[in-house]
């Protein structure tokens, strides 16, 4: 995904553009608006009870529409989320958090090419070669289907789903392509990921099938090992932070500051924690809706 390809950039005037804010928004930019709201509360820019509004508006928003007034009186607002690091092309080391999908696509599957889940469920999650046709079936039952962290068969794989009287659900990572065209009678198929452009290099995940009085569910989401990347970084970066404003405050004998500014560096490390707890919960109600 490039910088051209987000609808939600503003353009030189500083006014968003209208074209594409009612697409969906993922997992990946509520997050990264979220970080942007703790970094303003960090910084005094928002106090306790405007934080708290924002972030619930945040985690409730569906499209960059309803994004972009969160963080729109905020230094460097009017894009609910940087574009991904793309991938590097050029031989040598890739930046941190950066995918070679060269080293994840090719090879034989190797395991099974199909998922049942008839009242029970399936999961494929972890270190899996994704084939290139996976056919699922759930009848008054569930299954669960991970990609964050599998390998591919082939540049694109296909997902034939059939949910009766049940649920599928697929996840991606950040940079999958994602085409839906699923039929569903009485049931649906989630189109909030389709027609997001992929990485370049990425694989593409063709999702087809047909649900009746059930759902095919997409939900893009970084890996495990990603997050807690990313969450470590957060926390050296706010210790690194922490230790400079001692040392400053410590020169100028601004001692109460500093004890102030410890309190909020707590706080956000406390909403950190509450809002992994709550990601850890809600997979672990997935694993137990799949049968795991």
């Amino acid at each position: 995904m490039t910088d051209a390809t987000l609808p939600d950039r503003p353009d030189e005037s500083g006014r968003p553009q209208d074209d594409g804010l009612d697409l969906r928004a993922s997992d990946a930019d509520r997050e990264q608006v979220a970080e942007r709201l703790r970094d303003a509360l960090a910084e005094g820019r928002l106090d306790m009870e405007e934080f708290g509004e924002r972030l619930e508006e945040t985690y409730k928003a569906r499209t960059y529409r309803e994004l972009l007034p969160v963080t729109r009186d905020l230094p460097g607002a009017g894009t609910p989320a940087p574009a991904p690091t793309p991938v590097n092309l050029i031989k040598g080391p890739l930046p941190e958090g950066a995918v070679d999908w060269s080293t994840r696509i090719g090879g034989s599957a190797g395991g099974s090419a199909w998922g049942v889940g008839i009242l029970s469920g399936f999961e494929r999650k972890g270190r899996w070669t994704a084939p290139s046709r996976f056919d699922c079936v759930a009848v008054m039952g569930g299954g669960e289907l991970d990609l964050r962290e599998a390998n591919f068969e082939s540049r694109e794989i296909v997902i034939n789903c059939v949910a009766i009287m049940g649920g599928v659900n697929v996840i991606v990572p950040p940079g999958v392509e994602v085409v839906v065209r699923g039929i569903g009678i009485m049931g649906g198929f989630d189109h909030s990921e389709s027609g997001v452009p992929g990485d370049p290099g990425a694989p593409r995940v063709v999702i087809t099938g047909f649900a009746f009085w059930g759902g095919v569910g997409v939900e893009r989401k970084l890996p495990k090992a990603e997050r807690q990347r990313l969450r470590e970084e957060r926390r050296r970066e706010r210790l690194d932070r922490r230790e400079e404003r001692r040392e400053l405050l410590g020169r100028h004998g601004d001692r109460h500051r500093g004890l102030h500014d410890d309190h909020l560096d707590r706080h956000r490390e406390r909403i950190e924690e509450h809002l992994d707890r709550l990601e850890e919960r809600r997979e672990r109600r997935h694993r137990g809706r799949y049968g795991e």
